[in-house]
C-alpha cells in the first residue's frame, strides 16, 4: 500500500497556524505561534521556521509535497506579491513568495485568507458540492470569498473580495483603508470590543453587566461572545445590532449575484444563532424575496481550521492541475 502524501496549510494572522494534510483534508500534525508583530524580517523568520519544522517532522518524512498559504490583504493575482497587509506587520517590502519558495524547496500556492477558509469549506466543508457561495470571515478583520460557477473567484487582480471595506455608514469612522464607514469599522473583532465599551460609557442600564468589570485592557471578543451565550443582553444587544449590518450588506452581494449559499465563518462566528439569525433577518428585509428563499445562511464547518485546510488543499489542487499541463 503506498504512504500519502502531504500539503502544509498555513492560516497567517496574529497567531501563525499551520499544518500537515493529507490529501482527503485531515490534519494529521498542527503548530501555532504568536506571530512578530513589529519587525517584518522577524516575522518571515517565524514563517519559515515553522513551515520547515513541519516539512522535516517525523510524519512528513520527506513527504510534503507542497504548501498553500492564507495570508490577509491583498495577493496580486499575476505577481504573488502582498499589496497590502492587513491588521499585520507589514511586509510589503519583501518577496514573501520569492523567500519562502527558496527557504522550502516545495512548490508554493499563496492566496488571500479568506479565499484559502472558503476553499476549506467548499471542498470538504459546508459549501461542500455547491456552485454558487458567498464567504465571509469575522475576525480582527472582515473578509469574504465568491465561489461563482464552481470556481474560487479571484477578480481581474487577486484583489476580489473586500468585504470588509463595503461602506455602511458614509458618515462613519475612519477605515485603515482610508474611506469611512466601512464595515469593517464596525462589525470586525476589535470595534465589536469599541462597541461594547462605548455602550458601558454611554447607558446606565448595561451597569450590571459581567463585561463591565473588563472595561479595561481585558475586554475581549471571546468574553463577549462568552457572554451572548451566557445570556448576558449588552453582550446579545451588540452582536445583534452587528448581525444587522452584516445582513445589509449580504443582501447587496446576495442582489448582485444570487448565489446558494452565504457562509459565515471566523472567531467571532462562535457566538452561533446569536449573530447568524441577525444576519438572516436583516438580509431576508433588504433581499429580493425569490432570492432570498433560494439561499441557505449557515455557520462554517470547519470552524478555526478551514484556512489551514483550505490552502493546504488549495495547494494540492494546484498542483494537481500543473501535472496535467
Amino acid at each position: 500500500m503506498l504512504e500519502s502524501v502531504f500539503f502544509i496549510g498555513v492560516d497567517i494572522g496574529r497567531t501563525i497556524r499551520a499544518a500537515l494534510v493529507d490529501e482527503s483534508g485531515r490534519i494529521w500534525l498542527q503548530s501555532r505561534i504568536l506571530a512578530e508583530r513589529r519587525d517584518p524580517r522577524a516575522f518571515l523568520a517565524q514563517v519559515i521556521a515553522v513551515l520547515s519544522a513541519l516539512r522535516d517532522s517525523e510524519i512528513a518524512r520527506g513527504r510534503v509535497v507542497a504548501i498553500g498559504i492564507g495570508w490577509p490583504g491583498l495577493i496580486g493575482r499575476q505577481t504573488s506579491r502582498i499589496e497590502l497587509a492587513s491588521h499585520l506587520v507589514d511586509v510589503t517590502g519583501c518577496d514573501v513568495y520569492g523567500e519562502i519558495s527558496e527557504a522550502l524547496k516545495l512548490p508554493l500556492v499563496f492566496e488571500n485568507e479568506a479565499n484559502a477558509a472558503a476553499y476549506g469549506e467548499w471542498t470538504c466543508g459546508a459549501a461542500r458540492g455547491l456552485r454558487d457561495v458567498f464567504y465571509v470571515t469575522i475576525g480582527t478583520g472582515i473578509g469574504a470569498a465568491l465561489i461563482l460557477e464552481g470556481r474560487l473567484h479571484r477578480g481581474a487582480h487577486g484583489f476580489a473580495g473586500e468585504f470588509g471595506h463595503v461602506k455602511v455608514e458614509p458618515r462613519g469612522i475612519e477605515c485603515g483603508c482610508g474611506g469611512r464607514g466601512c464595515l469593517e469599522t464596525i462589525a470586525s473583532g476589535p470595534n465589536i470590543v469599541r462597541r461594547v465599551r462605548e455602550r458601558l460609557f454611554s447607558d446606565p442600564a448595561f451597569s450590571l453587566s459581567p463585561l463591565a468589570a473588563q472595561m479595561e485592557d481585558t475586554l475581549t471578543v471571546p468574553l463577549i461572545v462568552q457572554a451572548a451565550l451566557d445570556g448576558d443582553e449588552l453582550a446579545r444587544a451588540v452582536l445583534r445590532e452587528t448581525g444587522r449590518y452584516f445582513g445589509v450588506a449580504i443582501a447587496n452581494v446576495l442582489n448582485l449575484l444570487d448565489v446558494e449559499m452565504v457562509c459565515l465563518g471566523g472567531p467571532v462566528m462562535l457566538a452561533g444563532e446569536i449573530l447568524l439569525e441577525a444576519v438572516r433577518k436583516a438580509a431576508r428585509k433588504h433581499t429580493l424575496r425569490a432570492i432570498f428563499g433560494g439561499c441557505r445562511f449557515t455557520i462554517g464547518a470547519l470552524g478555526q481550521d478551514a484556512g489551514i485546510i483550505g490552502a493546504a488543499l488549495l495547494a494540492r489542487d494546484t498542483v494537481a492541475a500543473m501535472s496535467f499541463e
